[in-house]
């Protein structure tokens, strides 16, 4: 019984130390059971009962930011602006480098139509947090709002560089709306439709269905994307009149792959190989290495971009090598925003970055996205 109460034993040796369990108080386990609480019910739409959970959890802990940010995100989604604004600024007051409170207040005075203030608190996050790719986005639509529709358009392109599903999302959005007749905007269109073609989607009509933009959006980017000698068209007859389509011209569809898709909805889908992606992409992987060698800032960027737009090389190292994609676009990013310092001082880790690839390719091992359907 001695060892039991921590006396000692019968020998007189010393009491055995009781070992104990890490002491998490129990305010901290409410707060955060009342967090996870509030968060359930905001994705069951229950907004009121969710900031109530908030408001208990910061009463726990006043400087709980990541309560302070849902809460604002719940008055958001109520339409109660002001007063997310607030739980935002409150948040901001304990983390000012709190990138998602900056964004979501520029989303709440974006709904007030203070297209200003919406652009300053875009910057911030974004100074923050370069590459986040929503941050672009919204700040290209703030932009194109607030009347700078070339502006818009270059953080929109940032945003693309940084996540491709934001050029598909861009051509449904209202808010490129003044937006749409520019060239840069036709452009990102056109990779739209370059993209829907490559995965098999080869007919006016089911480009219109998945991408969600009008026919004769559609069929002008076609148009120019035939002249450009990007697509071909293919024209048959059958019983229901003419039908069209079309497929990537050969040195393009050679270079990236294409998928042919079957069946009643297109759901199956056979992935056709690149002929000469692996070659392109290795001769370009070397040109990089050794412009990075030399310093050569904006012939490092040119060869970056070539690897991550989908008009060149972008879209085969998406579907190959999607981890070292992402890499490549950071660096490109980075290397526009800070210049030769920055390629100075991280010449070994692109030239590392490099290397891998040129490795993997080599090997034919590849680091693919995850297949979504």
């Amino acid at each position: 019984m001695g060892r039991l109460f921590g006396r000692g034993d019968s020998k007189g040796n010393p009491p055995t130390e009781v070992r104990k369990e890490p002491d998490y108080s129990d305010a901290d386990f409410q707060k955060r059971d009342l967090y996870s609480k509030g968060r359930n019910q905001m994705s069951n739409e229950k907004f009121l009962d969710a900031i109530r959970s908030f408001e208990l959890a910061l009463r726990i802990d006043p400087q709980f930011v990541d309560a302070w940010v849902e809460k604002g995100y719940s008055h958001f989604h109520l339409g109660e602006y002001s007063v997310a604004i607030s739980s935002y600024n409150r948040a901001i007051e304990i983390d000012i480098e709190h990138p998602t409170a900056w964004n979501l207040k520029g989303l709440a005075y974006y709904k007030m139509k203070n297209y200003e203030k919406a652009i300053e608190c875009c910057e911030k996050a974004i100074d923050i947090d370069p590459n986040d790719g929503m941050s672009w986005y919204n700040l290209g639509c703030y932009l194109t709002l607030s009347g700078k529709a070339d502006d818009g358009l270059e953080a929109l392109r940032r945003s693309i560089e940084i996540d491709i599903q934001n050029a598909r999302k861009a051509v449904r959005d209202r808010d490129f709306e003044s937006a749409r007749a520019e060239e840069g905007f036709r452009r990102i269109v056109e990779v739209v439709v370059l993209e829907s073609i490559r995965h098999g989607y080869d007919y006016v009509g089911k480009i219109v269905w998945v991408t969600g933009m009008d026919r004769a959006e559609v069929e002008d980017a076609l148009m120019r994307l035939s002249m450009k000698g990007l697509v071909t068209k293919h024209e048959r007859r059958s019983y229901t009149g003419k039908e069209e389509s079309y497929e990537l011209a050969k040195e393009i569809a050679d270079k990236v792959g294409t998928v042919k898709r079957s069946g009643l909805f297109g759901t199956n889908k056979e992935v056709t190989a690149p002929v000469q992606q692996v070659k392109d992409i290795r001769e370009v992987l070397g040109k990089a290495k050794e412009s990075v060698e030399k310093g050569e800032l904006a012939t490092t960027i040119g060869l970056f971009d070539e690897l991550v737009n989908p008009l060149k090389h972008g879209s085969a190292m998406i579907e190959q090598f999607f981890d070292y994609h992402r890499d490549l676009r950071l660096y490109k990013i980075r290397l526009q925003d800070k210049g030769q310092e920055y390629l100075n001082s991280h010449k070994s880790d692109l030239s590392d970055l490099l290397t891998r690839i040129d490795h993997k390719m080599e090997s034919g091992v590849t680091h693919k996205q995850p297949a979504k359907d």
